[in-house]
């Protein structure tokens, strides 16, 4: 495989989220640098493609359909990957949902799936991933391993419009932080990455009218696409040793908030 030095062979990563957009990117990413990737997502089909993908450009990827926001579905899809693969050394927690709208009258099955995609899948993958990625930071060939959580601009700053989803991106936030804190000494390095504006699937699972303000509030600007954040990833989880990257915001050029 050409490309990207391949710093992160005889490595193993998991991304969840990996049938589109950004997880599918930085699973591509990961691969080029030499990780065999665990792809894990609910649409099957399209991790398969992506693993014929993969392997095509001479890399190594494990399709895993699985729901995060289901516990057992998440360990089982960390221990699949670590079973199959031989170990873990990088998790990039990236699925999520974005339903936005006022919180007057707002449906609470949308705030429901935020927390439970965007906080409980993050939380479970997490648990059941630690272990493994301790075990691996004591271990050749880096001695380090990362978690990246894929967050948002929205982590950051709270707007009119999302308060469930800022609520769920905060959390997400909070909760990488401590975790920092709890493990950095062990050499597991847990980095935030927060997306500004990407084009991907995410606006496309909101109420039409809701899609359609969002896709107007960006419609003239240069967003971002996957592979740009992808690269953010890839950088984290590339990094010597003695260097971690705690927090990566990126924003298109055009976007002031």
């Amino acid at each position: 495989m050409t490309g990207p030095a391949r710093n992160l062979d005889r490595t193993v990563a998991l991304v969840t989220g990996a049938s589109s957009g950004i997880g599918a990117a930085a699973a591509r990413s990961l691969a080029e640098r030499g990780a065999a990737v665990a792809l894990v997502a609910r649409r099957a089909e399209r991790l398969e493609q992506l693993a014929a993908e993969i392997a095509d450009a001479g890399g190594t990827a494990l399709p895993v359909e699985a729901d995060v926001s289901e516990q057992e579905q998440a360990r089982s899809a960390v221990e699949r990957a670590v079973e199959e693969l031989g170990r873990l050394d990088v998790l990039v927690n990236n699925a999520g949902v974005m339903l936005l709208g006022p919180v007057v009258e707002a449906p609470l099955e949308e705030w429901e799936r935020m927390v439970q995609v965007n906080l409980l899948g993050l939380l479970y993958t997490a648990h059941a991933a630690l272990p493994h990625l301790l075990a691996a930071a004591e271990e050749e060939p880096r001695r380090v391993a990362d978690m990246v959580n894929v967050s948002s601009v929205a982590g950051r700053q709270a707007r009119k419009g999302s308060g469930v989803y800022n609520a769920t991106k905060h959390g997400v936030g909070a909760f990488s932080e401590s975790l920092r804190q709890e493990v950095t000494g062990r050499h597991l390095r847990v980095s935030l990455v927060e997306p500004g504006a990407v084009d991907t699937e995410l606006q496309s699972h909101n109420r039409p009218e809701i899609e359609k303000e969002i896709r107007g509030r960006f419609e003239e600007m240069d967003i971002l696409q996957s592979e740009d954040i992808a690269d953010a990833i890839a950088y984290v989880v590339t990094r010597p040793r003695h260097v971690a990257v705690n927090e990566i915001l990126v924003r298109p050029t055009q976007q002031e908030q």
